[in-house]
């Protein structure tokens, strides 16, 4: 059953779980905030465009096409996970990129400069957001998906996965930090 909770609940933010590791891989380009600024700082940051937001929404929707069509293969071995609707997948997707857009600009508007961190912001930010549209979009599938038990895991699995992938494309010299 433990191991059941922890699989269903990793499984369904698979597609809040990949938006911004791609959007590093595919950043460059326009700045969200098209340079303007707030007082003396910047609204988000050369490090949120257009391009890596796009790419990564669609990474996350692919995500979530790749996983229904290895739902009956994952259910054959014992383990009932969800399959993704396409308001779901695009809510996982678009609130993951959305919650991190979001917490850059708290990060600005706290005196953070890019690439600072903000413990916990940084590691749930794109969870609160992905889950809240999730629950706006489709609160059918939110609260048959998401028990406690589930959300829970996911509160505490999140930021361990954050933490790791970010080393390792730090490692990688795909990110300028470690976190």
């Amino acid at each position: 059953m433990v191991v059941e909770t922890v699989v269903v609940a990793l499984w369904a933010m698979g597609p809040a779980y990949i938006p911004n590791n791609a959007a590093v891989l595919a950043g460059g380009g326009a700045p969200i905030d098209g340079g303007r600024t707030m007082g003396d700082r910047r609204l988000l940051g050369d490090g949120k465009t257009w391009r890596g937001t796009g790419v990564g929404i669609v990474a996350g929707v692919a995500v979530a096409y790749l996983l229904n069509l290895v739902a009956p293969t994952v259910e054959a071995v014992g383990y009932g996970v969800p399959t993704f609707t396409p308001v779901v997948a695009f809510a996982l997707a678009a609130g993951a990129m959305l919650g991190d857009i979001l917490a850059s600009f708290v990060k600005r508007r706290t005196g953070r400069e890019r690439g600072t961190a903000f413990p916990l912001l940084d590691q749930l930010d794109f969870v609160v957001v992905s889950l809240g549209l999730v629950a706006l979009l489709a609160p059918g599938w939110f609260t048959s998906v998401f028990t406690l038990p589930r959300l829970l895991v996911v509160l505490v699995a999140t930021p361990l996965l954050h933490l790791l992938t970010n080393a390792g494309a730090y490692a990688l010299g795909l990110k300028a930090e470690p976190w």
